[in-house]
């Protein structure tokens, strides 16, 4: 007869243990930074008042334009917590209103800029030769001049308006996706998976799409988070001379132009839209070195 067997002796199937996600990671790296945290919720804080300009303002024409000439430069009260301009509208209801404007331009910017960079920096990477010479010399003919000094050249030529700005703009600042997508597209030709895909038959435009473009977003994510602030700044600085998105829109860089003139007397109108510029662009900077570290496998691990 066989010995009984006791159940406490079967080995019993543990659970697989849970697989942390890569995004999960991620997240959990970021969480880390409280500087990153904190710009995240500043970032969120204007976009949502942006968005929701309207409901979260009683001034919402006046936020639109509308004048209200008897409550002309009203200090900061109750009724107008940062004050009114030298047309009496509400400057809360305009900084709301202003973000739309500045932050749609650093946005589309940046969106535009990527969205002609990367597949020109892709294809010369990976072709090389007469294509890469033709494609990174016309992107030396645009890296030659001063960014700003040329955006507000194009500015003045196409005429003040935030279509205009935002074309001027993205026009200075695809080159430098271009280039950085050609550098990553040089190191990952030579690979053994790219050299797999050739051997079986793949297009060309299909290792493009497929191998090369998936494996060079990472530095161009982080670019892109770096660049925000400096398309706002650009775009801010081109309404400050007047060729950028005209009145009675509202745009932090106009606010600043204007209030200037009586900012000694009335610091508020200026200074609101001086502190949102210098927020959001500190909140953009401080989450870019954020997600360089974190995208980086070496520096989260050590996290």
């Amino acid at each position: 007869m066989s010995a009984a067997v006791n159940p406490a002796d079967v080995p019993t199937e543990q659970p697989p243990a849970k697989r942390v996600s890569e995004y999960h990671l991620m997240w959990r790296a970021f969480r880390r930074d409280p500087l990153a945290v904190v710009s995240l919720i500043i970032l969120l804080v204007f976009v949502l008042g942006a968005i929701f300009a309207p409901w979260l303002t009683p001034y919402s024409a006046q936020g639109l334009g509308d004048p209200n000439i008897l409550e002309k430069f009203v200090s900061p009260n109750g009724d107008h917590l940062l004050g009114t301009d030298y047309l009496g509208r509400d400057v809360l209801a305009r900084v709301l209103y202003g973000g739309r404007t500045s932050l749609s331009i650093g946005f589309l910017v940046v969106f535009f800029a990527a969205i002609i960079g990367i597949p020109l920096g892709a294809v010369a990477g990976y072709f090389g030769g007469w294509v890469d010479n033709l494609l990174m010399r016309v992107t030396d003919v645009f890296l030659a001049f001063p960014p700003l000094l040329l955006a507000i050249a194009l500015a003045a030529a196409l005429g003040a308006s935030f279509i205009n700005t935002m074309i001027a703009i993205s026009f200075t600042w695809w080159p430098w996706y271009a280039r950085l997508v050609r550098a990553q597209t040089l190191s990952l030709r030579q690979r053994y998976f790219i050299e797999a895909a050739r051997s079986v038959g793949v297009s060309n435009w299909k290792i493009i799409t497929t191998h090369i473009l998936p494996n060079v977003l990472t530095p161009v994510l982080v670019q892109i988070t770096l660049d925000m602030g400096g398309a706002i700044l650009t775009g801010a600085a081109i309404s400050f001379i007047g060729l950028g998105v005209q009145p009675p829109t509202a745009d932090w860089g106009q606010m600043i132009s204007i209030g200037r003139i009586y900012f000694i007397e009335r610091p508020w109108y200026a200074g609101s839209a001086g502190v949102s510029i210098f927020l959001v662009v500190l909140a953009f900077n401080l989450i870019g070195d954020t997600v360089r570290d974190v995208l980086d496998p070496r520096t989260r691990r050590s996290a």
